[in-house]
């Protein structure tokens, strides 16, 4: 087990969003915050004050006669922090305090808390167990002065306890165990918007562990598990296996969709808080802002601090690992490597505006009318596309011999530009579905050669 390794991926979920550049507290994106995995209290998201209460997830197990299940309960907890003036004997909150050379800013920090529970025996699954899960709040005080020692004023950071429950419970399911893990936030309802996100757990996920048994893949399952791993359901957080590739140990119940075995690209030099970004493209951005604007995000939380000074320190050779890296995909295998492992391929007659592929008896080519069905790995952006007709544009064969057929939308206003430029959408032939007889011949007599 490698546990670190999944924490990595885990750490990653968890801060997901917490801070976007320019990491700055004016910055209006920052303005609205803790975008997933937010456990509201009771009824805060039927008042629109906050997010639902409940995630739950079902994952399948191949399990031992003594196998045992560790959970991990990670989140982060509201650390709302306070600038306050010192005004004679007594303090007066402000927006900013400048203190000794340094800013600091009131602003709602976030404290990372893990809760451990368990291991639990999976023959003692089947009848249910319920857990309470309790954080306490607190109150801390930093004092701040100036160079000559007077009280300037103080730092007062806050938190809200927060209160939980854990339910696990396992069922039989064709030869494997079926294993569902949910949270509860089970705090009274609140009022405000304010008051749901002091009592939210925020960022939430799960990290769960077998010892003793082995975790079978709900996305990508075995021909045997497949009708197991579709009976399985799936609220606001969605089972992967983690760690190392070929590990079967440990599952992340993340709230982003993510695939087996997710990783931390090694050339990445930390996190900058926005996965969707280019670790490149959002340094080089971060280089650029101004002095001034550097000390307002360092002001404004210290994780955003580190990654100012982080991008600053950077040298040229930890930039260049950012650039991108070129792996060799039979590394490891019994196939060729070196200049001559793709000769054969690359020396193969390929041409995809002529070339044609058959799918349910139908010649698909360049011009042909199909309706897509993404099933492939397809993520939330395929599935928009699900059930629109699409004209083939070319069919493409890679070095590894699989075929990818490259399409625009009938009724994208922007297709024509889109060919033009050459961006298409691909699909795999089994994805399609050939429209018979139909084909855009005006639009295969204007682009033949």
């Amino acid at each position: 087990m490698n546990l670190a390794r999944a924490r990595q991926v885990a750490d990653a979920v968890l801060y997901e969003g917490y801070l976007l550049y320019p990491y700055r507290s004016t910055s209006g994106k920052n303005q609205v915050r803790w975008q997933f995995g937010v456990l509201g209290p009771q009824g805060a998201a039927a008042a629109g004050v906050g997010e639902e209460s409940t995630m739950a997830s079902q994952c399948l197990l191949a399990p031992a006669e003594d196998g045992t299940i560790g959970v991990y309960v990670r989140f982060l907890q509201l650390q709302a922090r306070s600038v306050e003036r010192a005004v004679g004997d007594a303090f007066v909150l402000v927006p900013e305090l400048t203190c000794a050379g340094t800013a600091w800013v009131s602003w709602d920090e976030a404290v990372a808390q893990e809760l451990t529970l368990g291991p639990f025996l999976t023959a003692e699954l089947a009848t249910g167990l319920t857990l309470p899960l309790d954080v306490p709040g607190g109150e801390d005080v930093e004092v701040l002065r100036e160079e000559d020692d007077t009280v300037a004023g103080r730092v007062v950071r806050r938190r809200w306890p927060l209160v939980g429950a854990l339910r696990i419970g396992a069922a039989q399911d064709s030869g494997l165990m079926r294993l569902e893990v949910g949270v509860e936030n089970t705090a009274g309802p609140v009022d405000t918007r304010e008051a749901a996100t002091r009592r939210s757990f925020l960022g939430a996920h799960l990290l769960l562990v077998a010892d003793g048994a082995s975790f079978v893949s709900v996305i990508d399952p075995p021909a045997e598990a497949m009708d197991a791993a579709a009976r399985c359901h799936q609220h606001r957080c969605w089972p992967v296996l983690a760690g190392a590739v070929g590990e079967t140990d440990v599952v992340l119940c993340s709230p982003i969709i993510l695939y087996d075995h997710p990783e931390v690209a090694e050339q990445s030099a930390g996190a900058l808080f926005d996965s969707t970004e280019i670790d490149e493209i959002l340094t080089l951005r971060v280089m650029t802002l101004t002095e001034q604007e550097k000390a307002q995000a360092r002001a404004t939380d210290a994780h955003a601090a580190a990654i100012i000074d982080r991008c600053e320190q950077m040298s040229p050779q930890e930039l260049q690992r950012l650039h991108g890296i070129l792996r060799d995909p039979h590394a490891g295998t019994s196939t060729p490597t070196g200049d001559d492992w793709w000769a054969t391929q690359a020396a193969a007659p390929v041409t995809p505006e002529t070339d044609s592929v058959m799918v349910a008896g139908v010649a698909i080519a360049r011009g042909s009318l199909v309706r897509l069905h993404p099933s492939r790995r397809a993520d939330a952006q395929d599935l928009f596309f699900a059930d629109q007709t699409a004209r083939v544009n070319a069919v493409h064969v890679d070095l590894d011999g699989e075929t990818h057929v490259a399409v625009t939308l009938l009724d994208d206003p922007a297709a024509e530009m889109h060919d033009w430029y050459g961006r298409y959408l691909y699909f795999a032939p089994d994805e399609l579905e050939p429209l018979a007889g139909a084909e855009d011949r005006d639009y295969r007599e204007e682009s033949s050669p």
